[in-house]
């Protein structure tokens, strides 16, 4: 929210967001240097109240937008810098890093900017990228709000050295009790573990939710689709249900399939799933 009210002082209205003004409306300037090769960014407050915010100008210009976003988050949020863990890395980061992380997320894809653009394409790595190049932003942060503004039943999780590290998960499938719990490894024959594995095999994929998420009763098609970035061993993976509503779990299913399909002749058909509505 601190974001948002941020954003709406700024004011962005054009497409990628010009991380330029966030800065200037802290009262920082901007430059690129020469820094060593584990340090994305670094800012200090100047005698005057000003900052200065120097980026890795050996980085690529996505990495160098999420950095100044990132040090602004820095000064608004109050939180001091502990950048000791890799900025790619989601195994040692501190708490206050990935809350700049978040709101960094933020202004690089404002909510009001962001929504109605997720709302307009079906899931997949390939609108998150075809995203990711609109906004100008990596494709972990794209996926991750993709995920968490879908209207679908949807999360991204992001996993490094095969095992899960975050997840984002859409509110409906919060609702749905859905978890992917971190820590745990890639499901072994998952799209996602063979992309890591060196396969070249492309997605959407049938998956098995069960794999999935934890202590998952509930039946329901899921896809998933996935890229691997083997420079960091992180591998991000999409997952969607084909409808919008599950099956409750066991004990309450017969009486939901009752209330949705209504008493009918007994044919041998069972009323879910209808694989004829299937995605193809």
């Amino acid at each position: 929210m601190k974001a948002r009210a941020f954003i709406a002082a700024v004011g962005p209205s054009v497409l990628p967001v010009p991380v330029e003004a966030y800065a200037a409306h802290i009262g920082g300037t901007v430059s690129a240097e020469p820094l060593g090769d584990q340090e994305d960014a670094w800012s200090v407050r100047l005698p005057d109240g000003t900052y200065r915010i120097c980026v890795n100008c050996g980085q690529n210009s996505r990495r160098q937008r999420f950095s100044i976003c990132h040090e602004v988050a820095h000064v608004v949020l109050g939180i001091p810098a502990e950048h000791e863990a890799p900025s790619w890395s989601y195994a040692r980061r501190a708490p206050g890093e990935v809350a700049c992380d978040v709101f960094a997320s933020e202004l690089l894809l404002p909510h009001k900017m962001f929504k109605p653009k997720v709302d307009a394409v079906d899931p997949g790595m390939d609108a998150i990228a075809s995203l990711a190049d609109e906004f100008d932003a990596s494709l972990i942060a794209t996926a991750s709000r993709f995920a968490t503004f879908s209207r679908e039943l949807c999360a991204f999780v992001l996993s490094e050295a095969g095992k899960v590290r975050f997840c984002a998960r859409s509110t409906s499938l919060r609702a749905a009790g859905a978890l992917v719990r971190p820590g745990t490894m890639l499901p072994s024959d998952s799209l996602s573990a063979r992309l890591r594995r060196g396969d070249t095999e492309t997605g959407p994929v049938d998956a098995e939710p069960d794999q999935w998420f934890d202590d998952w009763t509930r039946s329901g098609y899921l896809y998933e689709d996935s890229r691997h970035i083997g420079q960091w061993d992180q591998t991000l993976t999409l997952l969607w249900f084909e409808n919008e509503e599950l099956p409750p779990p066991p004990a309450e299913r017969e009486r939901w399939e009752s209330e949705r399909t209504g008493l009918r002749e007994l044919d041998g058909i069972l009323p879910w799933p209808d694989k004829a509505k299937r995605r193809r």
